[in-house]
């Protein structure tokens, strides 16, 4: 009787998990196209999804501790629900920086951009498929998925490399492009940083499968 009631509480755990990784997507599915299309209202639509997501964080860590009062796991429970503690919080700053993204295309949208966007749509694309398949690794357990976003780390920081190189290139070219070169290179850095919290995430979910972080046994 325990541990179905035990498994009914897993199993809602995972679906609260589900449910903001599914806003925190819609967020940065937002704010990249809130900056293609120099959208204002979308853009501010991108950065009302942040207090759902501390909203949803505080709910997650909340469901947790009421698991390891009530049930008082162990091993590789204990491990699991520790993990979700730390995907939450890199899920809460992936929200950050997607509103991060927005306040800045809030500030350049209402003038043309100095270059078409070539490579943060991609860098967006990237880290989005990254965030979905950190989530899906830790639902289905699949160690294999788990390692494919952390290899895929390695894609969204050559793009970020590439759209630096083109943006100081066109600030040579120009010094007038500087400031919205420099907005766009830190647009970039915030998809960048997204793709290093998807990994965090993956890293995580090794973690409670393996009990090995980074290639250390811990538990």
């Amino acid at each position: 009787m325990m541990r179905t009631k035990y498994d009914e509480q897993l199993a809602e755990l995972n679906d609260a998990l589900i449910e903001m990784a599914t806003i925190v997507e819609q967020a940065i599915a937002d704010a990249n196209r809130a900056l293609i299309e120099r959208d204002m209202a979308l853009a501010k639509t991108a950065i009302a999804f942040d207090d759902e997501i501390d909203h949803k964080e505080k709910e997650i860590e909340a469901l947790c501790l009421k698991i390891i009062m009530q049930q008082q796991p162990v091993a590789r429970d204990l491990r699991l629900i520790s993990s979700v503690l730390k995907i939450i919080t890199d899920l809460e700053r992936i929200g950050d920086h997607a509103a991060d993204i927005s306040e800045i295309t809030l500030i350049i949208a209402d003038k043309p951009y100095i270059k078409k966007l070539e490579y943060i749509p991609k860098m967006a694309e990237a880290t989005m498929k990254m965030v979905i398949n950190s989530v899906d690794a830790f639902v289905k357990k699949d160690l294999d998925l788990a390692r494919q976003v952390i290899a895929a780390d390695d894609i969204v920081d050559d793009l970020f490399i590439q759209a630096k190189n083109v943006l100081l290139e066109m600030i040579d070219q120009d010094p007038n492009n500087g400031d919205q070169a420099m907005d766009l290179i830190m647009i970039a850095k915030y998809f960048e940083r997204i793709g290093d919290h998807a990994t965090n995430i993956a890293e995580w979910v090794v973690f409670s499968i393996t009990g090995e972080h980074k290639g250390v046994k811990v538990f």
